[in-house]
């Protein structure tokens, strides 16, 4: 029996080309039809959207992608056993979608997406979905290539993502480079039991809009400051951040920041002034070599 948009069922395709989720792959499969398009539907209207999809495995959510009337989608996939399945969604949807057998992790999407931002739309490999988000969130340049970004993560994975000073449980490196640059919100849950093999943990969808101006900052000055801050949260800052210069309280006084405080009870615009401020003092001392 044939799935309603004229494709056999997601378990049939499985079985036929032997697409077992491989672990080692952080592989967890969406047979829900009604679920991947829920996830679709969260990135908007797709008429005439690029969108990006890493990891479609079986090809699910690629399905809704393209049914949802995405204008291309382009599908990134290491795994070579799934390359065949997901040539046969190609062919049922011509000229719509492209496959690139690749890592994401190393693949550059830009120059096959043209002109006008693309959008995200994935449910991520467990074990690379962080890896992702940083790289796509990370560099220089900003506005990103893509407009926004609806993705799947583990549910403590997206807390971490949202999370501001007010959960201080969660909040973090993640939470201060998303707060920066994006406006994120988990949108709804998804229970193990909607994958196979079932996760042991509960997943999020997160969608996540670029800031159009983000407070200025060097990205590679806050990676720093926030790693070296909260790489020792439970210290003080005036201790925390002496793996950056001897003696912090001066740095700290001039961004207005206690030196007594601790990484998790600043916000995300303290982070900023407080990385800008480390990175012109190093520029005038003459350092010459990014942080």
């Amino acid at each position: 029996m044939s799935a309603p948009d004229g494709l056999p069922p997601l378990r049939e395709v499985v079985a036929r080309h032997g697409l077992e989720p491989k672990k080692a792959l952080g592989q967890n499969f969406l047979y829900d039809l009604n679920l991947t398009g829920r996830i679709a539907r969260a990135a908007g209207p797709l008429a005439g959207v690029t969108v990006v999809e890493v990891g479609p495995g079986p090809g699910g959510l690629t399905r809704a992608l393209l049914a949802e009337g995405a204008g291309r989608v382009i599908a990134i996939e290491r795994d070579p056993r799934a390359l065949p399945a997901l040539a046969e969604i190609a062919a049922h949807y011509p000229g719509r979608l492209e496959v690139v057998d690749a890592d994401a992790l190393a693949f550059d999407p830009r120059p096959l997406i043209g002109e006008g931002p693309a959008r995200i739309v994935a449910n991520l490999p467990y074990n690379v979905g962080t890896a992702l988000l940083t790289g796509w969130l990370d560099g220089e340049a900003w506005p990103p290539w893509w407009d926004s970004a609806v993705l799947m993560f583990q549910r403590e994975v997206a807390e971490r993502i949202v999370a501001g000073p007010e959960k201080r449980a969660d909040y973090g490196r993640l939470g201060v480079l998303c707060g920066w640059r994006t406006e994120a919100a988990i949108l709804f849950d998804v229970a193990p039991s909607a994958f196979v093999p079932p996760p042991k943990v509960t997943s999020s969808v997160v969608r996540l809009v670029p800031r159009a101006t983000p407070l200025p900052c060097r990205a590679g000055a806050l990676e720093a400051v926030t790693r070296a801050a909260f790489g020792q949260r439970r210290k003080m800052l005036r201790q925390s951040l002496k793996s950056l210069l001897p003696d912090p309280a001066p740095l700290l006084d001039a961004v207005g920041i206690a030196a007594t405080a601790r990484a998790e009870e600043i916000p995300v615009d303290g982070f900023v002034a407080l990385a800008t401020e480390w990175d012109a003092r190093r520029k005038k001392a003459g350092a010459t070599a990014p942080a």
